[in-house]
């Protein structure tokens, strides 16, 4: 089951979603963890720091685990 990934916002960028759920411990990391990783949104393959998130989306990180943005 998914985790859910609760926003204080309309969107978050990839990079921030990444620390808010506790993937990586600073915004710093993001860049490399990134380039590293494959990540799934909505099924799609994407790599960009700054993609926006919004309620309903759905993120899988290979090797770390699925979540869903709520709102």
């Amino acid at each position: 089951m998914p985790e859910k990934v609760k926003l204080e916002t309309e969107f978050i960028t990839l990079g921030q979603f990444l620390k808010l759920a506790d993937v990586i411990q600073t915004g710093g990391m993001a860049k490399w963890f990134l380039s590293e990783h494959e990540i799934f949104i909505n099924g799609e393959q994407d790599q960009r720091r700054g993609r926006k998130l919004r309620a309903g989306d759905k993120v899988r990180i290979v090797g770390f685990g699925e979540f869903v943005i709520t709102d």
